[in-house]
């Protein structure tokens, strides 16, 4: 098996090599690639380490420095891993500190909005300043904080799970008051602690699927409502000083989060305040731009299923070939300018891209991370995406140009058949180097050519696989 593995991916790799630009072998076939042609610009790809999953890689269940170090290597380095450039984490709602629960930095009730809060900060948060920490050692300046709830106490159901309200925003009548401005000052103190580590937050958000009541950290807000608390949350940032962006809402849904984007845009108050604007793909997936002209972030979602899985393309949902679909998705049909997954690390039965154990040292790496990877170490922030035609309705193109000058295009073939096609360009490439993801390759570099300059860019993409271009 492994002598047959072996030739399998030098047949690859030579049938690869052969098409080297210049190549007449590959098909003709009129694609294109206009890297002059600007679409949207990429703020980056991430994922969350929310709900305690920092503490798993961080060691405190027995997982040993060197794992840990090998994990971090695998989410955050540019040349052997992903090379993530945007961390999500959770602001903390829960007053207990249990496995899967988020704290708040403010346990108990003052007695009222107005009345002085007691914040009480570990320094820790679940080990999220640690993880944070470790990102900024490998470059990740884009840092999102994004809140469940408030702390039950400022709800109309008076705990911070199963949903409720926040006391105050329209719609609501609670004896203890109107809570906005003090969930508002919260929100700002727990990015304050954060600046105090060491890290600044960039990007906050202060509800996540308000759409949608969960049994854990969760709290409603109707488009109008959302709309109506921006403007208290906004220019408490401002006034801040903390240069922290304001993003909203993080619907279940693309298409859901569609009617709140359109509430906030049509309040000019409102639409001051939201620099970006952020949903999930769990209710509907992207495949509209959401009404705004503001940046949007697809900000969360990972595939359905039970069980862990490795596989690239086995037939479920939940393969390495169903993510790199999805980030197809989000950036070329919903014009996306993010893409931010659910956590890179979990336990057991869990679609994370990386599974580590409930105790003791190990841990496994599924597919999903090196579709992510293929993307997200090669797409980087500041890049702009570019038109691409194909002409096989098999093939899903998208293409890029980073800061640096270099460009990416990623093919993903969705045909159980070898496609081949030659690209023109718009811009001379001296280089090519081809990465490739399939069941037996983990962007593997596969063929590397050199030219004196060409605009014709021949390549065999294999069945159900993705295949990465790097030119310069």
């Amino acid at each position: 098996m492994k002598l047959r593995a072996a030739l399998a991916c030098l047949a690859v790799s030579a049938t690869i090599v052969s098409f080297a630009p210049g190549s007449a072998a590959a098909q003709d076939t009129g694609d294109t690639i206009s890297f002059r042609q600007r679409l949207q610009s990429i703020d980056g790809l991430g994922f969350a380490a929310a709900f305690q999953r920092a503490t798993l890689l961080r060691g405190d269940r027995g997982l040993s420095p060197e794992s840990t170090q090998a994990v971090l290597d695998l989410l955050f380095d540019q040349r052997t891993g992903a090379g993530a450039s945007i961390v999500r984490i959770g602001i903390g709602s829960s007053t207990d500190d249990v496995y899967d629960h988020m704290k708040t930095i403010e346990p108990t009730d003052p007695g009222g909005p107005d009345a002085k809060p007691t914040y009480v900060w570990d320094g820790d948060d679940g080990a999220q300043v640690w993880f944070s920490k470790q990102a900024q050692r490998y470059g990740v300046k884009r840092f999102f904080a994004d809140a469940w709830s408030a702390p039950g106490f400022m709800k109309t159901n008076g705990t911070d799970v199963q949903g409720g309200e926040l006391c105050g925003v329209p719609g609501t009548a609670c004896a203890s008051g109107d809570w906005r401005q003090a969930y508002a000052n919260y929100l700002v103190r727990y990015l304050r602690f954060y600046r105090q580590e060491g890290i600044r937050i960039t990007d906050v958000g202060f509800t996540n699927e308000p759409d949608w009541t969960a049994s854990y950290a969760s709290m409603r807000f109707t488009p109008a409502q959302a709309a109506d608390f921006v403007k208290v949350l906004g220019p408490t940032l401002r006034r801040s000083g903390l240069r922290t962006e304001l993003v909203c809402c993080d619907s279940f849904g693309w298409s859901q989060q569609a009617a709140y984007t359109a509430a906030i845009e049509a309040d000019p108050a409102a639409a001051r305040e939201v620099a970006t604007h952020t949903g999930h793909m769990y209710a509907s997936r992207p495949t509209a731009p959401l009404p705004t002209g503001k940046p949007t972030w697809m900000t969360e979602w990972n595939p359905s299923g039970t069980t862990w899985n490795e596989a690239w393309d086995d037939g479920t949902t939940h393969a390495g070939f169903a993510v790199a679909e999805s980030i197809h998705q989000t950036f070329a049909e919903a014009n996306a300018n993010a893409y931010v997954y659910w956590v890179a690390m979990s336990l057991g039965a869990t679609r994370a891209f990386i599974q580590l154990p409930n105790s003791g040292d190990g841990y496994r790496v599924s597919k999903r991370l090196w579709a992510f990877a293929a993307y997200s170490r090669f797409i980087r922030p500041g890049a702009v995406r570019v038109t691409t035609q194909v002409a096989d309705p098999l093939v899903k193109a998208t293409a890029f140009r980073n800061r640096d000058g270099s460009m990416t295009v990623q093919l993903l073939n969705t045909g159980t058949a070898t496609a081949s096609t030659t690209f023109k360009t718009d811009t001379l490439v001296k280089r090519t180097t081809t990465y490739l993801t399939d069941e037996t390759h983990s962007l593997e570099r596969v063929a590397d050519t050199r030219s004196h300059g060409t605009r014709r860019i021949p390549v065999l993409l294999p069945a159900r696989s993705l295949t990465t271009l790097v030119l310069r």
